[in-house]
């Protein structure tokens, strides 16, 4: 995506982001993300001098995607673990050696 202004890059790179979290939608998600990045590059390249309410408006939408994404990331661990499996998580055994932990749970119990 080239475009001349870095700010409305943003802008859209934020709306691609917040419509491929609400669709669920990786692929789109890890393409909006690489766009913000880009147009956040170039505003700490060329920073806009007189656009410090439309920056802030920006950063209050990026904040908000944020707490989208956390909310996905929950709804996933939620139904990881609903489904007996997690994230590896590494622990430390009795004699101190790391190792992976492996819980397991039964769905249903006959």
């Amino acid at each position: 995506m080239v475009m001349n202004d870095p700010m409305q890059q943003l802008s859209d790179a934020l709306d691609s982001e917040r419509q491929a979290l609400v669709e669920h939608d990786v692929q789109a998600l890890i393409r909006a993300t690489g766009e913000k990045l880009e147009a956040l590059r170039a505003l700490e390249i060329r920073p806009p001098m007189d656009n410090a309410e439309r920056l802030q408006e920006l950063a209050e939408r990026n904040r908000a995607n944020g707490v989208l994404l956390a909310r996905r990331r929950r709804e996933v661990g939620w139904a990881l673990r609903q489904l007996g499996r997690s994230e590896n998580a590494s622990a430390y055994d009795a004699k101190g050696q790391s190792q992976m932990l492996h819980t397991r749970r039964p769905l249903a119990i006959a």
